[in-house]
């Protein structure tokens, strides 16, 4: 008989199979990260060491945490509502034990992950040997306890339909549709239901946040730039029309101290219309790679004509005729009628320097209230918000998920 060349992955109508895949795949990334402990104090931080650091990173960070979840949220639970006798006892004491495990390693990589980090950038070369010691360590003892106690329990006592639920259930964890029966179609509708992310990268308690909230918008913002967080300076801007109806769109803020947040655009578009009939407005910055939003509301007021010149005049040329040729958000018959317009205010303007038109200039959001939100795992989301009192001062409040 010949040898397979490369060991099958199992399928999910194998799920108990699939866990023990899925611990081969752990160990692998730790003895990746031990290499890596390893390397850098013979090599420092080489291409290689950064190539290391990213696929413990890109395990740890999302594959290893929806297999916890596949044990909390589905094993584990249907263990408890099968067992009887011994089992119940057994998993009265080992339940508590296996989650209090998840939380450990959690709470171990959270200091480990900032050190990979700076690793994979190639700005950083710390790697805490105790720290990957006793990450290693606790995930060694967990996966043997899990394969020795919990696996075995289940392959014993669950029915081919309770492994058909555990199967479709980790499937849809991952976005993957369920095999639907020969004459149907895929669920669509419930696989859409069942996607969902867990954040798991950090925390925010009341003693982490700075009692200004512009400090703590700053703090924010700078340790999104330093993640390399696509267009971190992206915000929602939403307004609402005359007639009460809301409009979203994405705006680049372009600068942010206490007297609000600033951005530009035309003052004849559809939003300066808006905000002309209701200066109340909505502001959301959304970090997915930190898995941090930020809310604000407040009134929004024009910048002063000065402001709006100083921006407009640092602007690349293309952009400010651009800003002069377009009638923002009106209709106009084609890309081609665009592109002669540009090239008609462009003749005009010649190698001077294009003026700003009266039509374009700044907005500033004046905040009342500030929301900061961290996501966390099982949706148990931290959320810490600051009111602007009557007197102007600050002050904070947390907010159930």
């Amino acid at each position: 008989m010949t040898a397979p060349l490369f060991d099958s992955v199992p399928g999910f109508d194998q799920p108990i199979a699939v866990l023990k895949h899925c611990h081969d795949k752990i160990r692998k990334q730790l003895t990746t990260l031990q290499n890596l402990l390893a390397h850098l104090v013979q090599h420092g931080n080489t291409a290689d060491a950064q190539q290391a650091a990213k696929a413990v990173l890109q395990y740890f960070n999302k594959a290893a945490h929806l297999h916890h979840d596949d044990e909390e949220q589905d094993l584990m639970p249907m263990l408890q509502a099968t067992a009887t006798g011994d089992d119940a006892a057994l998993l009265a004491t080992l339940v508590p034990e296996i989650l209090a495990d998840h939380q450990r390693m959690d709470q171990a990589w959270m200091s480990l992950r900032p050190e990979l980090d700076a690793i994979a950038a190639g700005t950083g070369t710390q790697l805490s040997a105790h720290g990957v010691r006793d990450y290693v360590a606790a995930y060694q003892a967990h996966m043997s306890k899990e394969e020795g106690q919990l696996a075995p329990m289940a392959k014993r006592l669950f029915s081919a339909q309770q492994m058909e639920q555990l199967g479709t259930a980790m499937q849809r964890r991952r976005g993957i549709a369920p095999e639907a029966p020969a004459a149907g179609q895929p669920d669509a509708a419930a696989v859409l239901a069942a996607m969902r992310t867990d954040y798991v990268q950090s925390s925010l308690n009341e003693t982490d946040v700075l009692a200004d909230p512009i400090a703590q918008f700053q703090k924010w913002f700078a340790e999104a730039v330093k993640a390399q967080v696509l267009e971190p300076n992206a915000m929602s801007l939403s307004t609402v029309s005359p007639e009460g109806k809301p409009s979203s769109r994405i705006v680049l803020i372009k600068q942010f101290d206490e007297r609000g947040f600033t951005w530009y655009t035309n003052y004849q578009s559809d939003k300066g219309q808006q905000l002309e009939h209701n200066p109340h407005a909505a502001l959301l910055f959304f970090w997915g790679e930190l898995e941090r939003q930020v809310r604000i509301e407040g009134t929004v007021v024009k910048t002063t004509a000065a402001e709006s010149d100083e921006y407009f005049n640092v602007r690349p040329v293309q952009s400010r005729l651009s800003a002069i040729a377009s009638q923002q958000s009106a209709p106009i018959a084609d890309r081609a009628a665009l592109e002669r317009n540009y090239e008609a205010v462009a003749a005009a303007v010649g190698d001077a320097q294009p003026p700003r038109p009266a039509h374009w200039g700044g907005y500033r959001l004046q905040p009342e209230r500030i929301e900061f939100w961290q996501g966390r795992r099982s949706r148990f989301h931290d959320r810490i918000v600051f009111t602007r009192g009557a007197d102007g001062q600050w002050s904070m409040q947390r907010l159930q998920p």
